[in-house]
């Protein structure tokens, strides 16, 4: 005989309980009805490619630096949901641009048609040795706690464990993506299954809580109790956190001329795939709070293997290996695409010409794949993750910023250009305005770690003009090295 239960309106635990729920299908219903009155073909492939690249490690990693430097429950949930509104405002311009300037390749390709080589040199360099490796030092550093995590339930686990197997991790997916690009594909989709898996059971099993009541640092009262006062510069701090798990939302534009219809494609991918993303990073959120308090996931090293040990019991083990499924494939994934990048920069003359070869039988740039390892390397054993995180963000914005910028300067350069698509004028000043506060009070919360990303960025101004700008440049062996136009 069933037992049924109603939610009464007057109980604070039923009110709880019915907004979320009705929140939550009302969006799913909606999303679908839309998606089903699409027209234009292949809109859900584009949604799947924007929603899948930005769904990645990266909401692992980041609750816990959000929650750090936001200092409440409530204001943490804030920046994750206005993290996903910034990212949407970045789509719509790269969405215009992706249009109006058909290249694949996205802000290398933008920038270096709107602003000349040297600017989208530093954009290559700045990806080539920062953002990607980095990227790619905190995946593995991820990959490493989680594995490890189980072993020392009471502690962090050991530096030197933790780079040893982030190396040998790295030096393993390199091998592969040296050997084969069909075991490099296939490893990709086999491990994103990985990442889908903790995301949905880490969501249940949380909503399962709050509906028996257990939501205690979620009420309002106590959600916006500070850990600590917050200043403008940690509010920056904690949004940068936050858009390492969103980032990803600009690599729609490396594909742009094999969308089918841009101009009504683009928009609706954008328009679904970003809220999309905003409610399972935001749903995966409340429901870490709904077993743990802020201070267990500020003490966590591996919130989703806390969050395994205190509701799965038995089956805690599925949270850490779920997890380690996700970031291998990110790390996967990474190496792939960038060292495509340094092929394609390599092609194109912006960077040495040695990463453009490629194995005769393999088809793979092994040259650039090891470059991308080396780099990855020797940044796990110089950072720890938070810090690298605020790095990597930061030269993240600072690119996207000098994008978004050529798309304002592009229209008063070329009013008449024929642009399919165009966005209101508030939506790229919008975000230049969010970019310009995050950036400088970034900077001057953190001068050292941020500082040094924007160095080593202007550290290729004389590199572009010495290996690519200058075209006489006298016989020598190394010049092989340096452009693919210089003859011994």
């Amino acid at each position: 005989m069933c037992k049924c239960t109603t939610v009464n309106s007057n109980d604070p635990k039923g009110n709880w309980q019915l907004t979320i729920t009705t929140i939550t299908v009302q969006f799913f219903t909606h999303l679908y009805i839309f998606m089903m009155n699409m027209k234009g073909p292949c809109c859900e492939v584009v949604v799947l490619f924007c929603a899948g690249n930005i769904i990645g490690s990266g909401i692992f990693i980041s609750p816990k630096g959000v929650l750090e430097h936001a200092g409440s429950v409530g204001f943490s949930l804030i920046v994750w949901v206005l993290g996903g509104g910034i990212c949407a405002l970045g789509s719509l311009c790269y969405a215009e641009l992706g249009v109006t300037i058909p290249k694949s390749g996205g802000d290398y390709s933008y920038v270096t048609e709107i602003f000349g080589g040297l600017v989208g040199f530093l954009l290559l360099w700045s990806a080539v040795w920062i953002m990607y490796p980095t990227t790619l030092a905190v995946i593995a550093l991820t990959f490493s706690n989680y594995v490890l995590q189980p072993a020392f339930p009471n502690c962090l686990p050991p530096y030197i464990a933790t780079r040893l197997l982030s190396t040998i991790c790295i030096l393993l997916l390199t091998w592969v993506n040296c050997s084969s690009v069909r075991w490099a594909t296939r490893i990709q989709d086999f491990f994103t299954i990985g990442k889908l898996l903790a995301l949905v059971l880490i969501i249940v099993v949380g909503m399962v809580q709050i509906s028996k009541g257990h939501y205690d640092a979620l009420e309002p009262q106590t959600a916006f109790e500070f850990i600590r006062d917050p200043s403008v510069g940690q509010i920056a701090l904690a949004f940068l956190q936050a858009s390492f798990a969103f980032s990803g939302w600009n690599f729609l534009n490396y594909v742009t001329e094999e969308v089918v219809e841009p101009r009504k494609n683009l928009p609706r991918a954008i328009y679904i795939s970003i809220p999309l993303v905003t409610l399972v990073y935001t749903l995966t959120n409340i429901a870490y709070f709904s077993s743990m308090t802020p201070e267990e996931l500020l003490a966590s090293n591996a919130v989703a293997v806390t969050f395994g040990e205190k509701l799965l019991g038995m089956f805690s083990w599925v949270m850490p290996i779920s997890v380690a499924l996700s970031t291998f494939g990110g790390i996967n994934g990474y190496l792939f695409t960038s060292s495509r990048l340094c092929f394609s920069g390599a092609r194109e003359g912006h960077l040495p010409y040695l990463l453009a070869m490629i194995h005769l039988k393999n088809c793979t740039p092994i040259p650039a794949l090891l470059v991308c390892c080396t780099a990855t390397i020797v940044i796990l054993c110089i950072g720890e993750t938070h810090n690298l995180i605020n790095y990597v963000s930061f030269i993240n914005y600072l690119s996207y910023g000098v994008t978004i910028a050529g798309l304002l300067f592009y229209r008063w350069k070329k009013p008449k250009l024929v642009r399919p698509i165009k966005v209101n004028l508030l939506v790229p000043i919008s975000y230049l305005v969010f970019w310009a506060v995050l950036l400088g009070f970034s900077l001057y919360s953190e001068p050292v770690v941020c500082g040094m990303g924007l160095v080593i960025m202007l550290t290729g101004v004389p590199i572009y003009f010495i290996g690519v700008h200058w075209a006489d440049k006298p016989p020598n062996i190394l010049c092989i090295f340096i452009s693919p136009s210089c003859s011994l």
